[in-house]
């Protein structure tokens, strides 16, 4: 019988010890279920909220004739925006969305010994930029393959990262603003360029405009505070973040 008892002992320490190993010891991050939250798209929309506000549909490479029209530079005042940023020839700049490369290769000639990393995340576009490096005889640009929450950048490694009319078309927002909040060196700098949703008179779709307000509060998710928002331009909000 006293064996008996010991053999139960044995048994349930043993599960005892089984349950308490499987309990986790830290918090799980949070799940894209609590940081987004899901809808029937609206017209130009995917559906998809955060923070309130309806991720934009994506232009895809189709549309890249519209990034290279040659109004592009009078309507948006490209010229004004590089000289907001106030580059440093050693700057490492990080070009989110890049696109055909449009301001990429504006940029790479006032960083003679930095560079410009031209992020994007569909192939069509990574092959532009690759074709614009040749053209333009660029070797300080490097173009990069991202995903939708991973802009594939190392960390501590940019001084500016620029996403120009990109954000707002971002699905996974809150992943993507983390890595690149990650990526910054110290002293770093998000320059988030975005037409004004505070003015109606700027022409285009609601969704595809940002306020200041609204950029601070999602910032803010990801670590960043506003340091500064410029108006210099016609259209656009040029508001720098940084941690």
């Amino acid at each position: 019988m006293q064996k008996l008892w010991i053999l139960y002992f044995v048994v349930w320490l043993s599960c005892g010890l089984a349950w308490s190993q499987q309990q986790p010891t830290t918090l799980s991050p949070a799940s894209p279920a609590k940081i987004y939250q899901v809808r029937k798209p609206s017209r130009d929309g995917i559906g998809k909220i955060y923070q309130g506000r309806e991720i934009a549909q994506v232009m895809g490479h189709l549309g890249a004739s519209w990034l290279e029209r040659p109004e592009r530079e009078r309507e948006e005042r490209t010229d004004l925006l590089l000289k907001a940023l106030t580059l440093k020839p050693t700057d490492v700049v990080a070009d989110i969305g890049a696109g055909t490369g449009f301001f990429t290769f504006l940029m790479a000639p006032e960083l003679p010994k930095g560079k410009v990393l031209a992020v994007d995340i569909q192939p069509e576009m990574i092959a532009y930029l690759n074709q614009g490096k040749a053209k333009y005889k660029a070797a300080n640009v490097e173009p990069v393959l991202g995903t939708e929450s991973d802009p594939k950048l190392t960390a501590g490694s940019i001084d500016l990262a620029i996403l120009i009319d990109a954000y707002h078309e971002f699905s996974y927002p809150r992943e993507m603003m983390q890595h690149i909040a990650s990526a910054l060196k110290p002293g770093g700098r998000v320059a988030l360029v975005e037409y004004r949703a505070e003015d109606p008179n700027v022409p285009i779709k609601e969704l595809h405009k940002l306020s200041v307000a609204q950029a601070t509060k999602e910032m803010k998710a990801a670590g960043l505070k506003l340091l500064k928002n410029d108006d210099r331009l016609p259209q656009q909000h040029i508001m720098f973040f940084g941690k």
